[in-house]
């Protein structure tokens, strides 16, 4: 596993983390969604095609090493259906993967991340980045 490209981190530790690994682990996952705002706040660069990183549990461990293979940055209210199947969480529809999605970035940690004066509607600016995995690690939790 390359210890030196920087760490990627799926939600927060925890349950959530660990079903986003597992999907990544079974094929399922390939796309990934993140408010702009978050690359903002952190003052990251928004992810390009080619970028490699280290994704991470919740214990912290290496578990794949994943290329970023296209980012699209659109409006909410631009998400289309093969993104939100892409992410390998079982939306069957864009207004599922859209309430899941306003589930998280509305949670008491997240808003404790970026501030609790953004909203979200259709003009919200998301970054949405296609992925595959280029090194699972041998320690692969089963």
């Amino acid at each position: 596993m390359h210890h030196d490209l920087p760490p990627i981190e799926f939600a927060f530790p925890g349950p959530l983390r660990d079903s986003l690994l597992a999907a990544i682990a079974s094929g399922d996952k390939t796309s990934t969604s993140s408010l702009l705002l978050e690359y903002e706040v952190e003052g990251e660069p928004v992810p390009v095609a080619g970028t490699r990183g280290t994704a991470i549990d919740s214990d912290g461990l290496p578990r794949f090493v994943l290329e970023t293979t296209r980012v699209d940055v659109v409006r909410l209210g631009d998400v289309t259906l093969d993104h939100a199947i892409a992410e390998g969480e079982g939306y069957a529809s864009v207004a599922q993967w859209r309430a899941g999605h306003e589930r998280f970035w509305t949670s008491e940690p997240l808003r404790a991340e970026l501030g609790s004066d953004f909203t979200l509607d259709d003009s919200t600016m998301v970054v949405l980045e296609r992925f595959h995995v280029i090194e699972a690690s041998s320690m692969l939790k089963s």
